[in-house]
């Protein structure tokens, strides 16, 4: 590749930039479905605790005091079974997302979402209102899986990480929503009191769909079924660019190129996820599938989930409160991913993430054992090591599992493997919110504050599986992602990830992906300094 190429390559890199501001603007507006995520895993927390919510679907305490109460196995349930639903939604997302595209299974999602928060809010009984918390869940797991999708697909490859690290922000502030809402609704002396939250719902799932339905559809979608006129209209439109324009061609010759050679080695069906071969699709498969599984087992959802019952039980004076100052925590601490996921990179992020979220949670478990529930002072530094917690997972593990799946499978599997991954996610979310109240709760495991010596033990193993599974994959394309899994190990991916932009190596270009698997060392001394000025701007 002579120099005089990359100089052009690096003008349409800038140019890009300049032409993106359309695009990430629409692939951010995805994002919004991160709202219907974290509105409803947070509602649940507050809805529960609700005087009338527990006077309509609990029993009245034998301890004559007159409150209602829930039983375990009902409380497990209620709070679980969306996440079971969800598990289903993400495997559901796979033939939706393929068959419709990524914008109109949205679309789809939303609706049945809507059928979910309808039976909850009209439900005076258990039954339905758990049937109404399914419904919602194969909704919420659709989104899951489609959103971080098309925001991978229509973002720009020097700001896709922030772009996708947005829908985790999104899910923060649909947590921080919810907890509003249900601090604003609580002492309502009537339906009115848990009805309002959930049947906001409403609103986050029409906006969402009235705008997927405006967006353009993901041009590798539309690529992947030989649409390639529109593919090059849809790209247009999220490069400000008419479809002839040099460099919507030449990245829609770069995404054919890539789709061709995957066709040629047989990747579509769920089968061909976990084979062996050139492209390590089965080590992208594990990767997402376990990675996914490892956010959950770091018992963020614990906060989320049981976070009122649990600051009530250690005695906090107004638990509702405490858990609004977290969700707050939460929606800060998540803006920094924004620029660290692309600058810092996502495999770094991930270690820092997992070695401060391990020190946090041992030191919970060991405050929460060691202090009364008079203790004023050690309440307060036990909720000042759970919002230190739960900084370190917005600002790294949060978003980073999710700009990770959304971008390491090829694009005739994506949808397969991101519903995988997905569906891992809320398989573990179910299992950890189902098995809570029994590991927690008095009258069976009794661990209260010291189940954090569990979720510190698992971050550790969050540690030992980044170090040896993930990719560095910051600032590459899609397509540059194959490229990679193609010629090195996780260990060794972050100097290879630099030998491809150095190279400036595309999918269509024979020569340069020769020169970066073979370590040309004249070839990259040429071309790093222009990497570096690339990075730069």
């Amino acid at each position: 590749m002579p120099g005089g190429g990359a100089v052009a390559a690096s003008s349409g890199m800038a140019g890009g930039r300049k032409s993106s501001i359309v695009g990430i603007g629409m692939s951010c507006f995805a994002a919004f479905g991160g709202i219907l995520f974290g509105y409803d895993t947070g509602v649940i927390s507050g809805v529960k605790e609700m005087k009338f919510w527990l006077q309509t679907f609990g029993y009245p305490k034998n301890d004559g005091s007159g409150d209602y109460t829930i039983s375990t196995p009902d409380e497990s349930l209620i709070v679980s079974i969306l996440s079971l639903g969800t598990f289903f939604g993400a495997l559901l997302a796979a033939p939706m997302g393929d068959f419709l595209g990524r914008r109109f299974g949205v679309v789809g999602a939303c609706l049945i979402f809507s059928a979910g928060v309808a039976m909850q809010t009209g439900a005076t009984a258990v039954p339905l209102f758990v049937a109404g918390r399914v419904f919602a869940g194969l909704g919420v797991g659709m989104v899951s899986c489609l959103v971080p999708m098309y925001q991978a697909e229509s973002s720009p490859k020097w700001i896709r990480g922030a772009v996708v690290s947005c829908y985790q922000w999104a899910i923060t502030i649909g947590i921080l929503l919810s907890g509003c809402v249900n601090q604003a609704t609580k002492d309502r002396n009537d339906y009115s009191s848990f009805r309002i939250p959930i049947a906001i719902q409403f609103v986050w799932a029409g906006i969402l769909a009235i705008g997927m339905f405006l967006l353009p559809e993901s041009p590798r979608w539309l690529i992947k079924k030989h649409r390639e006129e529109d593919a090059a209209r849809a790209l247009g439109r999220l490069l400000s660019a008419p479809p002839t324009d040099p460099d919507v061609r030449v990245e829609i010759e770069d995404i054919k190129a890539n789709l061709r050679m995957e066709e040629e080695i047989g990747q579509s069906s769920y089968a061909d996820c976990f084979k062996m071969g050139p492209n390590k699709v089965l080590l992208r498969t594990l990767t997402g599938i376990f990675l996914q599984a490892w956010q959950q087992l770091t018992g963020v959802n614990f906060i989320f989930y049981y976070g009122t019952t649990f600051f009530k039980n250690s005695g906090i004076a107004n638990p509702f409160m405490i858990t609004i100052a977290t969700n707050v925590v939460n929606v800060v601490m998540t803006i920094p991913a924004f620029w660290a996921v692309d600058h810092i990179g996502r495999r770094r992020l991930l270690l820092i993430g997992a070695a401060g979220m391990l020190v946090c949670e041992y030191l919970i478990a060991i405050i929460g054992v060691t202090i009364s529930v008079e203790n004023q002072a050690g309440q307060k530094v036990l909720v000042a090591f759970v919002c230190i917690y739960i900084a370190f997972f917005a600002s790294t593990w949060g978003p980073v599992a999710w700009v990770v799946t959304s971008e390491i499978f090829p694009l005739a599997i994506r949808a397969k493997g991101m519903s995988m991954s997905t569906a891992s996610n809320w398989l573990w979310n179910f299992g950890i919110g189902y098995a809570t109240p029994y590991m927690v709760n008095a009258e069976y495991g009794n661990l209260q504050a010291r189940v954090f010596f569990v979720w510190g033990s698992t971050c550790l193993g969050c540690l030992v599986f980044t170090y040896f599974c993930i990719m560095e994959t910051k600032g590459l394309s899609l397509e540059q992602i194959d490229i990679l899994y193609q010629n090195t190990t996780p260990v060794k991916s972050v100097s290879y990830r630099d030998q491809l932009i150095a190279h400036n190596v595309h999918a269509a270009d024979d020569e340069a992906i020769r020169k970066a698997a073979g370590g040309d060392s004249r070839f990259t001394n040429e071309k790093t300094s222009q990497a570096s000025a690339q990075e730069k701007v």
